[in-house]
Formats: structure tokens, sequence, C-alpha cells
């Protein structure tokens, strides 16, 4: 049974705990789906002040809205277009600290102040972003970056 990652410890001890509750979650399930929609409410769990947490898939042209944990989103973002659309096409992690001060950013929820995403990457070739907003201006740091960097590659790893 799952329990949200406690509070007590260092923050390092804290990303480590919720690393290793995303292998127990994911281990042996062949399903994407199940594995995207329990890594979402992983980070959601996991994340203080974040109001968005989850995944948009590649399609070949555009991103595709997956499994997800906040208010609904939007279903489509071209590649090059937005925070997604920029670190998908650029494949690189982009941490946005105010996202109206993002050329082109698409405000799916109005509440989104900041933004990291993570783009799923496997053997060369884009699987999506993990997607992470935040009420809260400046909410992500580099500490914060690499934990989600190792947290996309394993769920990379079994899409």
């Amino acid at each position: 049974m799952f329990q949200a990652m406690p509070y007590d410890g260092t923050r390092s001890e804290r990303f480590e705990a919720v690393l290793a509750q995303l292998g127990s979650l994911i281990q042996d399930e062949p399903n994407a789906v199940a594995n995207l929609a329990n890594a979402s409410a992983l980070l959601k769990a996991s994340l203080p002040d974040t109001n968005w947490a989850g995944f948009y898939l590649y399609d070949g042209t555009e991103l595709v809205l997956g499994p997800f944990q906040g208010l609904p989103a939007c279903i489509r973002i071209p590649l090059g277009r937005g925070v997604c659309g920029t670190a998908a096409a650029e494949r690189r992690t982009l941490v946005v600290g105010d996202v109206h001060a993002f050329p082109g950013h698409i405000a799916c929820d109005a509440a989104s102040n900041s933004e990291i995403v993570v783009p799923l990457v496997q053997e060369d070739r884009l699987l999506g972003v993990l997607d992470i907003d935040s009420p809260i201006k400046h909410r992500f740091d580099d500490d914060e970056r690499r934990f989600l960097e190792r947290f996309a590659a394993i769920v990379a790893a079994v899409l």
C-alpha cells in the first residue's frame, strides 16, 4: 500500500525515498498508463506547493495529455510551443520561475506561476514530458531538477 512521503529527514533522503517508492510502484507492471498514473500521483503527494503533476506523451507529431493529478489541462501541445513543447523540442529540462514571463506560455491553469518540465527520452527517442506546476513563483530549484530528471529516467525506462 502506498504512503505519501514523510516530511522528516533531509531533503535528499526524501527524494531517495520517492525514487524507491516509484521503483516499488512500477516494478513488474507492464502497463504504461498504470505506471504513469501512479507516478503522477506519487509526485503530487510528495511535492508540496504543487498544483499539477503529470505527463504529456509524444504521438509522433505533438504532445498529448497523459495521466496527471490536478485540474483539467490542455489536451494537445505542439512541439516548440509553451514550456512543455519547448522542453520536448529541445530535449532538455526547463525550470521556469515565472511562467508569465516565458514566451508563448500556454496557461492551462491560471493558478500556475512556476513550472518544471523534464523530457522523457529513451535511446534518443522522445516519448513525452514530465510536467509539474506550482502556484508559487520560483518554486523549483536545481536539487529538484536533478531529482526529477532521475525520476523521469526511471519512468522512461518502463514506457
